[in-house]
């Protein structure tokens, strides 16, 4: 039987908002270079914990939004000031953070703007 990752064996289950991934291993995860994710840091679009020490730790919810941010640059070709705005009118029209590319997707079907890295 699979288990859920936001689950633990004892179906107590944890929390994907709780920082717990470094930089070193986010950078890794997302294929990009560690200075991207403190690029993303500073322009405020995505933006780790703090540990005792200043440390960046990121979340499972962090890891998904980088995810969409590299979604949003590689694939539809936006840039960093474009997904500041994106990001600020999902918030303001109170779409989930979870439902941000099937928003975004169907948006971009809308205007007929494709994905440029679509196998064909």
């Amino acid at each position: 039987m699979a288990m859920n990752l936001t689950q633990s064996p004892d179906n107590k289950g944890f929390d994907p908002n709780k920082p717990m991934f470094p930089i070193s291993v986010v950078a890794d995860l997302l294929k990009v270079h560690q200075r991207t994710l403190r690029i993303y840091d500073d322009e405020t679009i995505l933006v780790p914990s703090r540990s005792p020490k200043n440390r960046r730790l990121y979340s499972l919810n962090d890891i998904e939004r980088g995810k969409f941010i590299q979604y949003l640059t590689r694939e539809l070709g936006i840039n960093l000031a474009g997904i500041k705005i994106i990001i600020h009118l999902l918030k303001q029209q109170k779409i989930d953070p979870g439902n941000f590319l099937v928003h975004i997707n169907e948006i971009a079907k809308e205007i007929n703007i494709l994905a440029e890295n679509t196998n064909q």
